[in-house]
């Protein structure tokens, strides 16, 4: 009988050796999926001043809005320059809250669903001694976030670019892409998407100058960094072509459509739909947009040709450039894109002013006996705000687009 237990409880523990060693050690997270943002997603960015000075561009909200223009996204920027994981840049005069404090209420009430958290440059600083608090300080914000329900997109450091050897950029550069490398190891370990800049924006300004100051990125920086986020987040279309054979005063049209016309100049009239309006270009450079619409004509005869949209000249070219194909960078797609990175560029300046007041200690801080009647103009700046996302939404849709080829004369 004994034997016979004994038997029994040797073959359960066998049982359930096998049955264990079928199943992973740890629990394992599902990988983050595709990168995609659904309608009524509020999009946080988080960080130092990465985000902070791109409240001159509006390039990376530019560049998600018109990606995801279906969608009613709205955004916040709570960059803050020389900030840490632990929220230090954000002290004020007024104890509590903490600068902690205050980081864990800005995050609060922004109410995000998706959050771009970019730490680790200052935080670099304390190199190979400071890794450790930088990673507890960095999982204890995703534990804040993932208590608010939204997801972590986590950016790495970006580098440092001087000429001056005084500086000693190549030991700063190690500790940069030692941080980077620990942002990588906790979105691994968290399962976040992780996107690495460090690698593309050094590779960027060894071709452009694209960092000033050593260490922030200037208008063709964000310019390049709203596109290397957008090849991160899988978001990449390829260049759309318009293909036009003109042939006995017929034109025949490919992904595009033919239309008719009544006047004796127009050589062809064709109307696009463009899938998402495209990335304008940084005024403060000669680099043109690289997402834009090529059009190709065959069939012209010898001379040169205009692209007319809207009673306003796009493109000019030789009968043999418009067979190779020439790139469309001006028109009205592009015109609605400045007017709503304008609207952008105008609601980050009120959201800006309104969580951090000029005037915040007399305002909301200790001093708000004075001056805090005041505190109602700043809440009914949301109406502005809100209006000015409205705007945004309905905007930034792209229309189609009617173009004219005439001979020029």
């Amino acid at each position: 009988m004994r034997k016979t237990r004994v038997t029994a409880v040797l073959g359960c523990i066998f049982f359930l050796l096998i049955t264990l060693s079928n199943f992973p050690a740890t629990a394992q997270a599902p990988s983050p999926g595709p990168f995609a943002l659904k309608d009524g997603d509020r999009v946080v960015f988080l960080g130092n001043s990465i985000f902070e000075n791109d409240f001159q561009f509006g390039y990376l909200e530019l560049a998600l809005t018109t990606r995801f223009a279906d969608k009613g996204i709205t955004f916040r920027n709570l960059g803050w320059t020389g900030d840490n994981v632990w929220g230090e840049a954000r002290s004020t005069y007024t104890n509590p809250p903490t600068p902690y404090e205050h980081l864990m209420e800005d995050i609060t009430k922004t109410q995000p669903t998706v959050v771009f958290l970019a730490y680790g440059g200052v935080e670099a600083q304390e190199g190979q001694a400071g890794v450790a608090h930088f990673k507890d300080g960095l999982n204890k914000l995703i534990d804040k976030i993932d208590q608010l329900g939204a997801k972590t997109v986590l950016f790495s450091t970006i580098p440092v670019v001087s000429s001056d050897t005084a500086q000693h950029i190549s030991e700063r550069n190690a500790d940069l892409e030692l941080y980077s490398k620990t942002i990588s190891e906790v979105a691994t370990q968290r399962k976040k998407l992780f996107v690495d800049i460090y690698n593309p924006i050094l590779s960027a300004s060894k071709k452009e100058p694209i960092i000033e100051n050593t260490v922030h990125l200037n208008e063709l920086g964000y310019y390049h960094l709203a596109k290397i986020l957008e090849k991160a987040l899988g978001l990449e279309v390829a260049k759309a072509t318009t293909a036009i054979t003109i042939s006995n005063n017929k034109a025949d049209v490919s992904n595009g459509r033919a239309l008719t016309t009544d006047n004796a100049a127009t050589l062809a009239k064709f109307a696009v739909d463009n899938k998402y309006l495209p990335l304008p270009s940084p005024t403060s450079t000669n680099v043109i947009s690289d997402n834009a619409r090529i059009v190709q004509i065959s069939g012209l005869k010898k001379g040169y040709y205009v692209l007319v949209s809207e009673h306003i000249q796009v493109a000019a070219a030789s009968a043999k450039d418009w067979e190779k194909g020439v790139a469309i960078h001006q028109g009205p797609q592009f015109s609605q894109v400045a007017e709503v990175r304008n609207m952008i560029l105008k609601k980050n300046e009120l959201h800006f002013f309104q969580y951090r007041p000029l005037n915040q200690t007399y305002i909301v801080g200790f001093r708000r006996y004075e001056q805090g009647r005041h505190v109602k103009g700043l809440e009914e700046q949301n109406i502005l705000i809100k209006w000015l996302e409205g705007q945004i939404i309905l905007n930034s849709e792209p229309k189609e687009v009617v173009y004219e080829l005439r001979k020029m004369e």
